[in-house]
Protein backbone atom coordinates (compact mmCIF):
# COMPACT_ATOMS: atom_id res chain seq x y z
CA UNK A 1 0.00 0.00 0.00
CA UNK A 2 2.88 2.36 0.75
CA UNK A 3 4.47 1.52 -2.52
CA UNK A 4 1.20 2.34 -3.98
CA UNK A 5 0.74 5.89 -2.38
CA UNK A 6 4.34 6.80 -3.54
CA UNK A 7 3.95 5.69 -6.76
CA UNK A 8 0.95 8.22 -6.99
CA UNK A 9 2.62 11.08 -5.28
CA UNK A 10 5.86 10.71 -7.92
CA UNK A 11 3.46 10.35 -10.79
CA UNK A 12 1.70 13.37 -9.19
CA UNK A 13 4.63 15.55 -8.88
CA UNK A 14 6.12 14.87 -12.70
CA UNK A 15 2.87 16.06 -13.99
CA UNK A 16 2.86 19.08 -11.84
CA UNK A 17 6.77 19.58 -13.13
CA UNK A 18 5.61 19.06 -16.39
CA UNK A 19 2.80 22.04 -15.88
CA UNK A 20 5.13 24.38 -14.43
CA UNK A 21 7.70 23.76 -17.09
CA UNK A 22 4.94 24.31 -19.71
CA UNK A 23 3.98 27.72 -18.15
CA UNK A 24 8.06 29.01 -18.07
CA UNK A 25 8.47 32.05 -19.30
CA UNK A 26 10.78 32.00 -22.56
CA UNK A 27 14.37 34.28 -22.09
CA UNK A 28 14.97 37.03 -24.75
CA UNK A 29 18.41 38.51 -24.40
CA UNK A 30 18.96 41.96 -25.77
CA UNK A 31 22.13 44.46 -25.35
CA UNK A 32 21.85 48.26 -25.01
CA UNK A 33 21.80 50.69 -27.79
CA UNK A 34 19.94 53.78 -27.78
CA UNK A 35 16.79 54.04 -28.67
CA UNK A 36 16.80 50.15 -28.69
CA UNK A 37 17.28 48.96 -25.29
CA UNK A 38 17.79 51.72 -22.67
CA UNK A 39 18.28 51.19 -18.60
CA UNK A 40 15.15 52.94 -16.44
CA UNK A 41 16.08 52.14 -12.96
CA UNK A 42 16.28 48.60 -12.50
CA UNK A 43 14.37 47.62 -15.46
CA UNK A 44 14.48 48.35 -19.34
CA UNK A 45 12.82 50.49 -21.78
CA UNK A 46 13.25 51.38 -25.86
CA UNK A 47 12.32 50.64 -29.14
CA UNK A 48 12.93 46.63 -28.46
CA UNK A 49 11.30 46.38 -25.25
CA UNK A 50 8.16 47.63 -27.14
CA UNK A 51 8.26 45.68 -29.76
CA UNK A 52 8.38 42.43 -27.54
CA UNK A 53 5.91 43.51 -25.65
CA UNK A 54 3.94 44.06 -28.74
CA UNK A 55 4.75 40.73 -30.03
CA UNK A 56 3.74 39.13 -26.71
CA UNK A 57 0.19 40.46 -27.04
CA UNK A 58 -0.58 39.24 -30.00
CA UNK A 59 1.07 35.65 -29.23
CA UNK A 60 0.13 35.34 -25.69
CA UNK A 61 3.38 34.04 -24.47
CA UNK A 62 5.38 35.00 -21.08
CA UNK A 63 9.29 36.41 -21.24
CA UNK A 64 11.67 37.91 -19.36
CA UNK A 65 14.45 39.86 -21.06
CA UNK A 66 18.02 40.44 -19.63
CA UNK A 67 21.31 42.00 -21.39
CA UNK A 68 23.72 39.59 -22.93
CA UNK A 69 26.48 38.88 -20.73
CA UNK A 70 29.46 39.88 -22.85
CA UNK A 71 27.64 42.82 -24.65
CA UNK A 72 27.94 41.74 -27.88
CA UNK A 73 26.40 41.18 -30.66
CA UNK A 74 27.23 37.94 -32.30
CA UNK A 75 30.54 36.92 -34.04
CA UNK A 76 32.22 33.95 -35.12
CA UNK A 77 35.57 33.46 -33.90
CA UNK A 78 38.73 31.60 -35.01
CA UNK A 79 37.73 28.57 -33.40
CA UNK A 80 34.46 28.55 -34.77
CA UNK A 81 32.45 29.52 -31.90
CA UNK A 82 30.03 32.50 -31.30
CA UNK A 83 29.75 35.12 -29.11
CA UNK A 84 26.98 37.91 -27.83
CA UNK A 85 23.46 37.45 -28.12
CA UNK A 86 24.05 34.92 -31.41
CA UNK A 87 26.09 32.68 -29.27
CA UNK A 88 23.61 33.02 -26.27
CA UNK A 89 20.71 31.71 -28.99
CA UNK A 90 22.95 28.59 -30.56
CA UNK A 91 23.77 27.32 -26.99
CA UNK A 92 20.48 27.41 -25.82
CA UNK A 93 21.20 30.34 -23.35
CA UNK A 94 17.99 32.29 -24.95
CA UNK A 95 15.16 31.56 -25.95
CA UNK A 96 15.37 34.60 -28.46
CA UNK A 97 17.74 37.46 -29.00
CA UNK A 98 15.40 40.86 -29.81
CA UNK A 99 18.03 43.64 -30.94
CA UNK A 100 19.19 45.99 -33.89
CA UNK A 101 20.45 42.55 -35.01
CA UNK A 102 22.07 43.05 -38.56
CA UNK A 103 20.72 39.94 -40.56
CA UNK A 104 23.62 38.09 -42.19
CA UNK A 105 24.85 34.92 -44.49
CA UNK A 106 26.79 33.60 -41.51
CA UNK A 107 24.30 34.60 -39.00
CA UNK A 108 21.40 32.85 -40.93
CA UNK A 109 23.41 30.01 -40.71
CA UNK A 110 23.71 29.46 -37.47
CA UNK A 111 20.09 30.79 -36.11
CA UNK A 112 16.85 30.92 -37.51
CA UNK A 113 15.77 34.52 -37.97
CA UNK A 114 12.14 36.58 -38.69
CA UNK A 115 10.68 38.68 -41.11
CA UNK A 116 12.67 41.92 -40.39
CA UNK A 117 10.93 44.80 -38.30
CA UNK A 118 12.87 47.25 -39.37
CA UNK A 119 14.99 48.40 -42.74
CA UNK A 120 18.14 50.52 -43.05
CA UNK A 121 21.87 51.24 -44.53
CA UNK A 122 24.51 53.14 -44.77
CA UNK A 123 24.52 57.29 -44.74
CA UNK A 124 26.71 60.00 -43.65
CA UNK A 125 26.01 62.79 -41.23
CA UNK A 126 27.56 66.36 -41.54
CA UNK A 127 27.53 70.02 -39.80
CA UNK A 128 24.38 71.86 -42.07
CA UNK A 129 26.46 74.97 -42.59
CA UNK A 130 29.04 73.02 -44.22
CA UNK A 131 26.92 71.38 -46.80
CA UNK A 132 24.91 73.70 -49.64
CA UNK A 133 21.91 72.37 -51.33
CA UNK A 134 22.25 70.08 -55.07
CA UNK A 135 21.81 72.85 -58.26
CA UNK A 136 18.77 72.34 -59.60
CA UNK A 137 16.06 73.50 -62.64
CA UNK A 138 13.94 75.55 -60.34
CA UNK A 139 16.64 77.27 -58.18
CA UNK A 140 15.68 80.57 -59.77
CA UNK A 141 12.85 80.26 -58.02
CA UNK A 142 13.57 78.96 -54.86
CA UNK A 143 13.91 82.37 -53.14
CA UNK A 144 10.04 82.67 -53.13
CA UNK A 145 7.82 80.56 -51.71
CA UNK A 146 4.58 79.11 -54.38
CA UNK A 147 2.46 81.19 -52.31
CA UNK A 148 4.68 84.06 -53.37
CA UNK A 149 4.82 83.27 -57.19
CA UNK A 150 1.03 82.48 -56.80
CA UNK A 151 0.75 85.82 -55.12
CA UNK A 152 2.66 87.84 -58.11
CA UNK A 153 0.55 85.97 -60.55
CA UNK A 154 -2.76 87.04 -59.18
CA UNK A 155 -1.82 90.55 -58.35
CA UNK A 156 -0.25 91.08 -61.73
CA UNK A 157 -3.71 89.43 -63.37
CA UNK A 158 -5.62 91.80 -61.17
CA UNK A 159 -3.31 94.91 -61.83
CA UNK A 160 -4.08 94.40 -65.48
CA UNK A 161 -7.79 94.41 -65.35
CA UNK A 162 -7.80 97.45 -63.08
CA UNK A 163 -5.94 99.60 -65.18
CA UNK A 164 -7.98 98.61 -67.78
CA UNK A 165 -11.45 99.48 -65.89
CA UNK A 166 -9.95 103.04 -64.49
CA UNK A 167 -8.99 103.62 -68.14
CA UNK A 168 -12.39 103.35 -69.48
CA UNK A 169 -14.34 104.72 -66.85
CA UNK A 170 -12.12 108.02 -66.17
CA UNK A 171 -13.06 110.93 -68.54
CA UNK A 172 -9.93 112.38 -68.32
CA UNK A 173 -8.53 109.01 -69.85
CA UNK A 174 -11.36 108.70 -72.66
CA UNK A 175 -13.47 111.60 -73.38
CA UNK A 176 -16.14 109.11 -74.45
CA UNK A 177 -16.52 106.29 -77.58
CA UNK A 178 -17.88 109.39 -80.14
CA UNK A 179 -15.44 111.46 -79.53
CA UNK A 180 -11.93 108.90 -79.65
CA UNK A 181 -10.89 105.36 -79.50
CA UNK A 182 -9.32 104.00 -75.89
CA UNK A 183 -5.65 103.15 -76.15
CA UNK A 184 -5.71 100.98 -73.27
CA UNK A 185 -7.52 97.56 -74.36
CA UNK A 186 -7.61 94.42 -72.12
CA UNK A 187 -4.15 93.44 -74.29
CA UNK A 188 -2.64 96.50 -74.22
CA UNK A 189 -3.23 96.64 -70.15
CA UNK A 190 -1.63 93.39 -69.95
CA UNK A 191 1.21 94.18 -72.48
CA UNK A 192 1.94 97.58 -70.27
CA UNK A 193 1.66 96.20 -66.92
CA UNK A 194 3.94 93.22 -67.69
CA UNK A 195 6.34 95.84 -69.49
CA UNK A 196 6.14 97.82 -66.08
CA UNK A 197 7.07 94.67 -64.22
CA UNK A 198 10.16 94.33 -66.06
CA UNK A 199 11.44 98.07 -64.96
CA UNK A 200 10.82 98.40 -69.16
CA UNK A 201 8.27 101.11 -70.98
CA UNK A 202 5.47 100.42 -72.77
CA UNK A 203 3.60 103.15 -73.68
CA UNK A 204 1.47 105.16 -74.38
CA UNK A 205 0.91 105.87 -70.58
CA UNK A 206 -1.96 106.81 -68.48
CA UNK A 207 -2.70 110.59 -68.72
CA UNK A 208 -5.84 110.32 -65.76
CA UNK A 209 -4.60 110.74 -62.60
CA UNK A 210 -6.56 107.90 -61.45
CA UNK A 211 -4.50 105.83 -64.05
CA UNK A 212 -0.52 107.43 -63.05
CA UNK A 213 -2.00 106.28 -58.92
CA UNK A 214 -2.21 102.76 -60.67
CA UNK A 215 1.02 102.52 -62.32
CA UNK A 216 2.52 104.26 -59.30
CA UNK A 217 1.15 101.81 -57.13
CA UNK A 218 2.13 98.61 -59.50
CA UNK A 219 6.39 100.54 -60.25
CA UNK A 220 6.43 100.47 -56.79
CA UNK A 221 5.55 97.27 -55.82
CA UNK A 222 7.88 95.65 -58.96
CA UNK A 223 10.69 97.75 -57.48
CA UNK A 224 10.60 96.78 -53.83
CA UNK A 225 9.38 92.76 -55.26
CA UNK A 226 12.27 92.71 -57.49
CA UNK A 227 15.07 94.17 -55.27
CA UNK A 228 13.90 91.43 -52.88
CA UNK A 229 14.29 88.96 -55.36
CA UNK A 230 17.05 89.99 -56.41
CA UNK A 231 19.03 90.26 -53.28
CA UNK A 232 18.28 86.59 -51.92
CA UNK A 233 19.45 85.42 -55.38
CA UNK A 234 22.81 87.34 -54.44
CA UNK A 235 23.06 85.48 -51.16
CA UNK A 236 21.93 82.36 -52.06
CA UNK A 237 24.79 82.49 -55.16
CA UNK A 238 27.24 83.68 -52.41
CA UNK A 239 26.50 80.77 -50.26
CA UNK A 240 26.77 78.11 -53.06
CA UNK A 241 29.93 79.16 -53.59
CA UNK A 242 31.35 78.82 -49.95
CA UNK A 243 29.70 75.61 -49.37
CA UNK A 244 30.27 72.00 -50.71
CA UNK A 245 27.62 70.39 -52.65
CA UNK A 246 27.71 66.98 -50.87
CA UNK A 247 24.89 64.66 -51.65
CA UNK A 248 26.45 61.63 -52.35
CA UNK A 249 29.26 59.07 -51.18
CA UNK A 250 30.39 60.00 -55.08
CA UNK A 251 30.62 63.50 -53.97
CA UNK A 252 32.04 62.66 -50.31
CA UNK A 253 34.53 60.79 -52.05
CA UNK A 254 35.57 63.45 -55.11
CA UNK A 255 36.23 66.35 -52.58
CA UNK A 256 39.56 66.53 -49.82
CA UNK A 257 38.10 69.54 -47.98
CA UNK A 258 35.99 67.55 -45.44
CA UNK A 259 37.44 64.35 -43.61
CA UNK A 260 35.13 61.12 -42.87
CA UNK A 261 35.43 58.03 -40.73
CA UNK A 262 33.62 55.37 -39.66
CA UNK A 263 33.67 53.16 -36.55
CA UNK A 264 36.84 51.04 -36.36
CA UNK A 265 36.27 47.46 -36.69
CA UNK A 266 32.30 47.64 -37.31
CA UNK A 267 30.55 46.27 -39.92
CA UNK A 268 30.08 49.68 -41.98
CA UNK A 269 34.06 49.65 -42.27
CA UNK A 270 33.54 45.93 -43.00
CA UNK A 271 31.04 46.76 -46.09
CA UNK A 272 33.81 49.66 -47.65
CA UNK A 273 36.65 47.06 -46.99
CA UNK A 274 34.97 44.59 -49.19
CA UNK A 275 32.95 46.18 -51.93
CA UNK A 276 33.80 45.75 -55.38
CA UNK A 277 32.60 49.39 -56.47
CA UNK A 278 35.58 51.39 -56.68
CA UNK A 279 34.06 54.90 -55.02
CA UNK A 280 33.76 52.43 -51.94
CA UNK A 281 37.20 50.92 -52.37
CA UNK A 282 38.81 54.75 -52.33
CA UNK A 283 36.65 55.81 -49.39
CA UNK A 284 38.09 52.80 -47.70
CA UNK A 285 41.74 53.64 -48.69
CA UNK A 286 40.72 57.09 -47.05
CA UNK A 287 40.28 56.25 -43.97
CA UNK A 288 42.79 53.85 -43.69
CA UNK A 289 45.63 56.34 -44.76
CA UNK A 290 44.02 59.43 -43.46
CA UNK A 291 43.52 57.52 -39.82
CA UNK A 292 40.05 58.76 -39.37
CA UNK A 293 38.21 55.99 -38.13
CA UNK A 294 37.07 56.66 -34.96
CA UNK A 295 36.21 54.14 -31.69
CA UNK A 296 32.47 54.96 -31.21
CA UNK A 297 28.76 56.44 -32.84
CA UNK A 298 29.63 59.17 -29.89
CA UNK A 299 32.79 59.92 -30.85
CA UNK A 300 32.03 60.38 -34.17
CA UNK A 301 28.96 62.33 -33.72
CA UNK A 302 31.08 64.59 -31.75
CA UNK A 303 34.01 65.14 -34.52
CA UNK A 304 31.50 66.18 -36.63
CA UNK A 305 29.84 68.94 -34.07
CA UNK A 306 33.40 70.21 -33.97
CA UNK A 307 33.11 70.97 -37.52
CA UNK A 308 35.03 69.66 -41.10
CA UNK A 309 34.45 66.09 -40.63
CA UNK A 310 31.44 63.77 -41.76
CA UNK A 311 30.80 60.11 -40.00
CA UNK A 312 29.77 57.17 -41.72
CA UNK A 313 27.25 54.76 -39.80
CA UNK A 314 23.78 53.57 -40.25
CA UNK A 315 21.01 56.04 -41.28
CA UNK A 316 18.51 55.00 -38.26
CA UNK A 317 21.63 55.71 -36.00
CA UNK A 318 22.38 59.05 -37.70
CA UNK A 319 18.44 60.22 -37.63
CA UNK A 320 18.50 59.50 -34.15
CA UNK A 321 21.94 62.06 -33.85
CA UNK A 322 20.00 64.81 -36.26
CA UNK A 323 17.05 64.62 -34.45
CA UNK A 324 18.91 65.84 -31.36
CA UNK A 325 21.48 67.47 -32.52
CA UNK A 326 19.68 70.79 -34.76
CA UNK A 327 23.09 71.96 -36.79
CA UNK A 328 23.32 67.87 -38.65
CA UNK A 329 22.07 66.65 -41.83
CA UNK A 330 22.58 63.49 -43.18
CA UNK A 331 23.32 62.93 -46.46
CA UNK A 332 20.28 61.66 -49.30
CA UNK A 333 21.97 58.63 -50.27
CA UNK A 334 22.10 55.30 -48.55
CA UNK A 335 23.70 52.46 -49.90
CA UNK A 336 24.00 48.91 -48.29
CA UNK A 337 20.76 48.13 -47.23
CA UNK A 338 20.05 45.66 -44.53
CA UNK A 339 17.47 44.58 -42.05
CA UNK A 340 17.09 44.18 -38.76
CA UNK A 341 15.63 40.88 -37.42
CA UNK A 342 14.76 38.65 -34.45
CA UNK A 343 16.95 35.50 -33.80
CA UNK A 344 15.46 32.47 -32.89
CA UNK A 345 17.53 28.49 -32.58
CA UNK A 346 17.14 26.45 -35.69
CA UNK A 347 13.97 24.76 -36.33
CA UNK A 348 12.18 26.79 -33.94
CA UNK A 349 8.39 26.46 -33.18
CA UNK A 350 8.20 30.12 -32.93
CA UNK A 351 9.77 31.47 -35.79
CA UNK A 352 6.85 31.47 -38.09
CA UNK A 353 4.43 32.93 -35.45
CA UNK A 354 6.98 35.44 -34.69
CA UNK A 355 7.35 36.52 -38.05
CA UNK A 356 3.59 36.31 -38.75
CA UNK A 357 3.30 39.03 -35.99
CA UNK A 358 5.93 41.26 -37.20
CA UNK A 359 4.19 41.81 -40.13
CA UNK A 360 0.87 42.54 -39.26
CA UNK A 361 2.67 45.17 -36.69
CA UNK A 362 4.18 46.49 -39.98
CA UNK A 363 0.97 46.22 -41.82
CA UNK A 364 -1.45 48.13 -39.26
CA UNK A 365 1.33 50.81 -38.61
CA UNK A 366 2.33 49.81 -35.11
CA UNK A 367 6.13 49.90 -36.37
CA UNK A 368 5.88 53.00 -37.59
CA UNK A 369 4.58 54.30 -34.17
CA UNK A 370 7.63 52.66 -32.63
CA UNK A 371 9.84 54.16 -34.63
CA UNK A 372 8.08 57.90 -34.32
CA UNK A 373 8.18 57.42 -30.18
CA UNK A 374 11.61 56.35 -29.74
CA UNK A 375 13.20 58.76 -32.53
CA UNK A 376 11.80 62.04 -31.83
CA UNK A 377 12.60 65.26 -32.85
CA UNK A 378 12.63 68.73 -31.33
CA UNK A 379 14.37 70.51 -34.30
CA UNK A 380 12.48 73.51 -36.09
CA UNK A 381 12.73 73.83 -39.54
CA UNK A 382 15.78 75.63 -40.61
CA UNK A 383 15.37 79.20 -41.22
CA UNK A 384 18.21 80.31 -42.47
CA UNK A 385 18.89 82.51 -45.70
CA UNK A 386 18.00 79.81 -48.11
CA UNK A 387 14.42 79.18 -47.22
CA UNK A 388 12.34 80.75 -49.47
CA UNK A 389 10.11 83.72 -48.44
CA UNK A 390 6.68 83.33 -47.32
CA UNK A 391 3.32 85.59 -47.86
CA UNK A 392 3.46 86.98 -44.42
CA UNK A 393 6.81 88.50 -45.28
CA UNK A 394 5.56 90.16 -47.97
CA UNK A 395 2.16 91.38 -46.62
CA UNK A 396 2.58 94.45 -46.37
CA UNK A 397 4.06 94.92 -50.15
CA UNK A 398 0.75 93.17 -51.58
CA UNK A 399 -1.39 95.13 -48.69
CA UNK A 400 -0.18 98.58 -50.46
CA UNK A 401 -1.17 96.94 -53.84
CA UNK A 402 -4.42 96.14 -52.82
CA UNK A 403 -5.12 100.09 -51.39
CA UNK A 404 -3.67 101.35 -54.25
CA UNK A 405 -5.93 99.50 -56.58
CA UNK A 406 -9.22 100.23 -55.03
CA UNK A 407 -7.89 104.37 -54.64
CA UNK A 408 -7.14 104.11 -58.24
CA UNK A 409 -10.68 102.79 -58.80
CA UNK A 410 -12.34 105.08 -56.80
CA UNK A 411 -10.38 108.05 -58.39
CA UNK A 412 -11.78 107.11 -61.58
CA UNK A 413 -15.15 106.63 -60.23
CA UNK A 414 -15.45 110.33 -58.83
CA UNK A 415 -14.07 111.31 -61.45
CA UNK A 416 -16.56 110.58 -64.18
CA UNK A 417 -19.51 111.09 -61.52
CA UNK A 418 -18.16 114.96 -61.75
CA UNK A 419 -18.31 114.72 -65.31
CA UNK A 420 -21.95 113.14 -65.42
CA UNK A 421 -23.39 115.58 -62.60
CA UNK A 422 -22.04 118.35 -65.12
CA UNK A 423 -23.85 116.95 -67.78
CA UNK A 424 -26.92 116.11 -66.20
CA UNK A 425 -26.80 120.15 -64.86
CA UNK A 426 -26.45 121.09 -68.16
CA UNK A 427 -29.30 118.98 -69.78
CA UNK A 428 -31.48 118.81 -67.06
CA UNK A 429 -31.20 115.25 -66.88
CA UNK A 430 -30.73 112.85 -63.19
CA UNK A 431 -27.25 112.50 -62.52
CA UNK A 432 -27.86 108.63 -62.10
CA UNK A 433 -29.42 108.09 -65.70
CA UNK A 434 -25.99 110.42 -67.49
CA UNK A 435 -23.92 108.10 -65.50
CA UNK A 436 -25.44 104.54 -66.02
CA UNK A 437 -25.67 106.02 -69.72
CA UNK A 438 -21.63 106.86 -69.82
CA UNK A 439 -20.63 103.57 -68.38
CA UNK A 440 -23.28 101.51 -70.69
CA UNK A 441 -21.48 103.32 -74.23
CA UNK A 442 -18.17 102.86 -72.37
CA UNK A 443 -18.41 99.24 -71.78
CA UNK A 444 -20.90 98.15 -74.81
CA UNK A 445 -19.74 96.39 -77.74
CA UNK A 446 -19.64 100.15 -79.64
CA UNK A 447 -17.12 101.36 -77.25
CA UNK A 448 -14.08 100.75 -79.35
CA UNK A 449 -15.91 103.02 -83.08
CA UNK A 450 -13.40 105.37 -83.74
CA UNK A 451 -14.61 109.01 -84.65
CA UNK A 452 -14.60 108.31 -88.07
CA UNK A 453 -17.27 105.49 -87.97
CA UNK A 454 -19.62 106.93 -85.82
CA UNK A 455 -20.63 109.73 -88.48
CA UNK A 456 -20.90 107.27 -90.37
CA UNK A 457 -23.35 104.75 -88.74
CA UNK A 458 -25.22 108.52 -87.99
CA UNK A 459 -26.02 108.78 -91.75
CA UNK A 460 -27.18 105.13 -92.15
Amino acid sequence: MKCILGVLVCVAVLLGGDGAAGEQALQVTTILNEPYTMTKGSGLEGYCIDLMSELSKKLGMKYRMRLVKDGKYGRQDASGNWNGMVGEVVRGEADLAVADLTLTAGRESVVDITKPFMQTGLSFVMRRDLVAPAAGYSDLLSPFSTHIWVSILVSYLLTSLCLYLVTRISPCEWEGPQVEENSFSLPHSFWYIFGALTLQGAGPHPKALSGRLVSAIWWLFSIVLLATYFSRVNAWLKSDHSHLSIQSFEDLAKQDTIEYGTVDGGSSLAFFKTSQNPVYRSIYAHMERRKTLVSSMEEGIRRVQEGNFAFIGEAVSLDLAVGRFCNLVRGPQVVGMRSYGIAAPIGSPLLKNLSMAVLQLSESGELDYLRSKWWPSSCAAPGDQGSPLTPSTLKGLFLLLALGLGAGLLMALLELSAKARTQAKDNKKSCCSVLSSELSQRFSGNAEKTPEEAPEKSKA
